[in-house]
């Protein structure tokens, strides 16, 4: 049995209801219906309406979606909000999923006075400026505080910002350059990335970071170009011990779909929903009926989005049983179907509900989303491992429900549970401080000991451990050695104070070791 026919089932099972014919509302849905995450949202959204309406079998209004394919393509999406708006005169449009094919979406919403529901993030599609927006997911700068929180946490003074062009990318830009002002850390470099650039144009960018000091990399890029990314860092030898790597939460939330290993050692963020008993028999039944959907598809997997948007649809559905009873009985057109004037009608009930939903508190305040928690992962092989939490009254801490501060133990880039330093001496320079050392005196304070095999030469004492730790504490990265200034027979200084300063100053320390 194909699946319109099992939609349209159990439609008519909800086309009575006390002896009188339910109100069908029209409600838009674009999808990009041949990607992982279309065809997780159709799936959801199929399972949210029968779930709805199997609970609610006394409500007078059901929705009726109609289905827009846009293709990955952001004039398509357009295109297929025009038609929704214009000829099926719908009552609200669920989707786009992306931010760039949103925003035209949105423009036509506020024209055409259509309430617009979708989870893009981008913080340059504001609610508060698009009065028909409503935001179903968090606004992206708040990903920015538990990652702002964790670079603090471990004192890295300077970061790299790799970002994606387009809406999703620039939209964080000024956003995460004040958030690091902020904690007193500098954005060094920024590098735009076009989803068409080449392999080659990446790794040629990657070698040039790679000759910078900062070793701190901030990530925030879709899946498709992300992927590719990572393929070339890891070609570049950009994964190894030393390197940290931050992920947003598009491409953390996302991760799953994707099986392989090239970001172990990577630190990602995403929403935090808390699990529960009703939310793990729906992922079973999701997982049944995408099965019965998509049988070749053994890839996708329901994330926080589709919990979400599952949830959206509940919350939609409450408002328009909500604005009906309020405002009346809607005019039925000539497809016997019936709309809520141009979704007007209904917009101040969708731009404020709470409920609990799948997701926990799902509480939209003047269009958007509040938002609850974080939970930040670690990357390890395929798979991700919990590694701490973000909260608006925690701050970033061990477990969501105390105030254990900090994370727990990272597995780092390199396979290292040694906690990087955040830079590096660029590669390219071959240079290193040469450190002269008059040998003779207090054994105490400088003193060298020479490896009879290798004929390495290890310097102790008290000046040397005073040196290390000035070095240390640098913000940057300083290489050096320590050359002995010792005569022939290494048995004493090659000479005095002054004749070692003379050597330093002409850029020639005489050593025999």
């Amino acid at each position: 049995m194909s699946p319109t026919l099992i939609f349209l089932l159990v439609m008519s099972l909800f086309a009575v209801n006390n002896g009188n014919p339910n109100i069908e509302i029209k409600i838009g849905v674009i999808l990009d219906m041949d990607s992982n995450v279309g065809k997780m949202s159709k799936t959801g959204i199929s399972m949210a309406i029968r779930d709805f309406y199997r609970k609610h079998d006394n409500y007078t209004t059901i929705i009726h979606p109609y289905y827009r394919d846009s293709k990955q393509d952001n004039v398509q999406a357009a295109s297929a909000a025009l038609d929704l708006m214009k000829n099926i005169q719908v009552t609200a449009i669920i989707g786009p999923m992306t931010s760039s094919q949103a925003d035209f979406v949105i423009d036509l919403g506020n024209k055409e006075k259509v309430p617009v529901i979708s989870p893009a993030a981008s913080p340059s599609l504001s609610p508060y400026n698009n009065h028909y927006f409503i935001r179903s997911a968090y606004n992206s700068t708040l990903q920015l505080k538990p990652i702002t929180e964790l670079i603090k946490h471990f004192s890295w003074s300077e970061v790299v910002f790799m970002y994606e062009d387009g809406e999703y990318g620039r939209g964080l830009v000024p956003y995460l350059s004040d958030a690091m002002m902020n904690i007193g850390t500098k954005v060094t470099y920024q590098t735009v990335i076009y989803p068409s650039a080449s392999d080659d144009w990446i790794l040629a960018e990657l070698y040039k970071l790679k000759t910078m000091q900062t070793r701190v990399f901030v990530v925030h890029a879709l899946p498709d170009l992300a992927l590719r990314l990572f393929k070339k860092v890891n070609e570049a030898g950009m994964m190894d011990e030393g390197y940290v790597w931050f992920i947003t939460e598009g491409l953390t939330n996302q991760l799953h779909d994707h099986k392989e290993d090239l970001m172990q050692g990577v630190i990602g963020v995403k929403s935090f929903i808390r699990n529960s008993g009703k939310l793990f028999d729906f992922k079973k039944r999701w997982k049944r009926e995408f099965r019965s959907l998509y049988p070749d598809d053994d890839e996708t997997q329901l994330d926080t989005s589709g919990i979400r948007l599952y949830d959206t649809i509940f919350g939609l559905a409450m408002a328009l049983e909500k604005t009906l009873k309020e405002k009346g009985d809607p005019a039925m057109d000539s497809e016997g179907t019936r709309a809520l004037k141009g979704g007007s009608m209904l917009l101040q009930s969708i731009r404020n509900f709470r409920f609990d939903g799948l997701s926990g508190d799902f509480n939209i305040c003047h269009g958007q989303l509040q938002s609850s928690a974080y939970e930040i992962v670690n990357i390890i092989g395929t798979g991700e491992k919990t590694i701490g939490f973000w909260s608006p009254k925690n701050g970033i801490s061990k477990m969501l429900d105390n105030e254990t501060k900090g994370i727990k133990p990272v597995m780092w880039p390199g396979d290292s549970h040694v906690i990087p330093k955040g830079w590096e001496i660029p590669v390219s320079n071959k240079n290193m401080l040469r450190v002269g050392v008059r040998i003779g005196g207090f054994d105490q304070f400088i003193d060298a000991d020479i490896d009879p095999e290798t004929h390495q030469v290890t310097m102790t004492g008290f000046c040397v451990d005073v040196f290390k730790a000035v070095v240390d504490a640098l913000p940057y990265a300083l290489k050096f050695e320590f050359v002995r200034f010792v005569s022939f027979d290494d048995k004493r200084p090659a000479g005095t104070f002054d004749d070692l300063v003379f050597n330093l100053s002409i850029g020639v320390i005489k050593s025999h070791t």
